[in-house]
């Protein structure tokens, strides 16, 4: 069934990873439980929390050094997960500590939550959700800018993101290289279109019953994996009470829902952003070579090299998520450690 393809690299997303040991000598950061208003959020039909909740990790010298100003790190989230769980994932602020413990340049690590009804954003634009472009790009970063120390420029800005994260990661990046200066995308899902395939009558019985949250909150991942898509990718303002468009009706493929969802693959639209692909100070990727998404993940790297877009490509050893603590303590930060900038007035 081809929605049960279009996911399985996201149920994985919920399984432990293996966390790196403890560096000796790590110097402590400071984490700071926030909530940042999402103007871009307000009015959503879902009726999500436009108030998110964000976790902040401010370097161990912050506190100290009351005048010094930072690069910050925005880190994105997988489906069905949330910031506070995304946070044990890649185990911080450990993996933070043990980055800077081992010669990563301080910085700020700013963990911005995009759950919602139906368990994830796909941290997209659209009236059912909210516009979670611009609540990442623009509503979170001007927040941190305005209440922290920060370098308030797009070259000591670095996005990453993992699974659902890596394809907001991509989308945003691609669109917002006036924001971003570096960009990380770790097994990003979701980058191809897919074919309707056949339909599953249980299923859509199952989608075409759901009215609430709580008939949402009830079914299986990949049933709400569906609805999640669909609000973000097929809103339907005239369609209450979930305000999306499924992508079949009465047993049959809908062309015109499907076309919508594969205008939100990246495989599909990122021939339009190259230039702005271009700007990047850097660009990597990374996933696993167990992980059902590298072949997508490969193909977006094989584009930019196609274009002479500049970067970086690793499939290392590992499932999609048993390796992201370590790839987050040790690649991660190192990355942005190397190409944000740490000055002002960057150029």
């Amino acid at each position: 069934m081809w929605v049960s393809v279009f996911f399985t690299g996201l149920l994985s997303a919920q399984v432990q990873t293996v966390v790196p040991a403890v560096i000796p000598g790590a110097k402590p950061v400071t984490v700071e439980h926030i909530k940042i208003h999402g103007k871009s959020l307000e009015g959503n039909l879902e009726g999500d929390a436009v108030d998110r909740d964000i976790l902040v990790f401010l370097p161990p010298s912050y506190n100290i050094d009351k005048h010094r100003r930072y690069p910050v790190v925005y880190a994105l989230h997988g489906y069905s997960i949330g910031a506070e769980q995304w946070s044990h994932e890649i185990h911080v602020p450990q993996t933070i500590e043990g980055a800077f413990a081992q010669g990563a340049r301080e910085m700020i690590v700013v963990l911005p939550d995009s759950k919602t009804m139906h368990n994830g954003s796909m941290y997209s634009s659209s009236v059912t959700t909210g516009d979670y472009e611009s609540f990442i790009a623009y509503d979170v970063v001007s927040y941190v800018d305005a209440h922290y120390r920060t370098l308030p420029n797009r070259l000591s800005r670095g996005l990453v993101g993992h699974s659902m994260g890596g394809y907001g990661a991509s989308r945003i990046g691609m669109k917002h290289p006036d924001v971003f200066g570096s960009l990380y995308i770790m097994s990003p899902c979701c980058m191809s279109a897919r074919p309707a395939g056949p339909v599953n009558p249980e299923l859509e019985k199952k989608l075409e019953s759901v009215k609430t949250a709580e008939d949402s909150a009830k079914l299986g991942f990949f049933e709400r994996a569906q609805l999640a898509s669909a609000a973000a990718w097929s809103p339907d303002p005239k369609n209450p009470p979930l305000y999306l468009d499924l992508p079949f009706k009465d047993g049959t493929p809908q062309p015109d829902v499907l076309a919508k969802w594969a205008a939100n693959a990246p495989l599909a639209f990122v021939d339009q952003y190259i230039g702005d692909l271009k700007q990047y100070r850097a660009i990597a990727m990374d996933v696993g070579d167990q992980d059902g998404l590298r072949v997508d993940a490969g193909k977006l790297h094989g584009i930019l090299d196609n274009y002479g877009v500049a970067n970086s490509f690793e499939i290392y050893p590992g499932t999609h998520t048993s390796a992201v603590a370590d790839r987050f303590q040790n690649h991660v930060m190192p990355f942005f450690s190397k190409n944000l900038c740490f000055q002002a007035n960057c150029q």
